[in-house]
């Protein structure tokens, strides 16, 4: 990594540290999303238990007991490794951070037709980086929008405190919390094509809509980071990688959080 090379533009800087986010274009080649696509086309075949526990047989009145997210696949999958500590998107990550990036966790989201979004929450609620945030980069595999379930962000709360959150709507969640946005700041849909990739803080209040499509996936592959320099980390999420893939652990982090207890590792 050329630390002294910055790829993010001053323009894309200030809108991550305005507004908690930002989207960077096209980071992922045609070819590379093809080949994520493919690798996770053969893990929806065959549960793995711990990480991927599909429903397989007979027709599953919820889509997404079929297609659950895969969690950590990072853990026993060396292209989702390849992929979280991609070179591009660390280099992004350094200049988000201002130092290296520890990758932390890894996801994939198939997100079937039909299947429910995820109420609005914040994700250092769960990772507990201290001191310092996590800091996701949710890459888009599918063409991204309101029909098929695209992202939602709530701009600036990025520096809203992680707070307890309350339960969420099971018609419309597929996950129990929900965080209230503020009155004056509104939810913006993240349209994307394959290849983009959006980072967001880890205080950023995020969701994500429905997929209302008959026909139409809506996958991800999300990865969620530390600054080199935080100290702890909820112990869900040891242990962190470096660029060079090597393992290390931080402190498990004891602190309950806003809510005073341990929290499951939903991300």
């Amino acid at each position: 990594m050329n630390q002294s090379l910055k790829v993010l533009t001053e323009e894309q800087m200030k809108q991550f540290e305005k507004e908690g986010y930002v989207i960077v274009k096209g980071v992922w080649s045609k070819e590379e999303i093809e080949e994520i696509q493919a690798e996770f086309d053969k893990i929806s075949l065959t549960p793995i238990p711990g990480y991927f526990e599909p429903v397989l047989d007979g027709e599953q009145e919820d889509p997404l007991r079929r297609y659950p997210r895969v969690m950590h696949p990072h853990r026993y999958n060396d292209l989702s490794k390849h992929y979280m500590l991609h070179p591009v998107v660390l280099d992004i990550m350094h200049d988000l951070y201002g130092e290296e990036a520890l990758a932390a966790q890894s996801m994939f989201y198939y997100k079937p037709p039909g299947s429910r979004g995820q109420a609005l929450h914040q994700d250092n609620f769960y990772l507990k980086v201290e001191p310092g945030n996590c800091i996701a980069a949710w890459a888009a595999i599918d063409r991204c929008d309101e029909e098929n379930g695209c992202m939602l962000l709530v701009p600036k709360t990025n520096t809203y405190e992680i707070v307890c959150p309350e339960e969420s709507d099971s018609n419309e969640s597929f996950t129990n919390h929900y965080v209230k946005p503020p009155k004056e700041e509104k939810p913006v849909a993240a349209i994307m094509e394959p290849g983009d990739i959006l980072f967001f803080n880890g205080n950023l209040i995020h969701g994500s809509y429905r997929n209302k499509t008959k026909d139409r996936f809506r996958r991800a592959f999300i990865s969620h980071y530390a600054n080199s320099s935080a100290m702890s980390i909820s112990h869900w999420y040891n242990p962190l990688y470096k660029a060079d893939g090597s393992e290390l652990s931080l402190e498990a982090n004891p602190d309950g959080g806003p809510c005073g207890i341990e929290t499951p590792a939903y991300h």
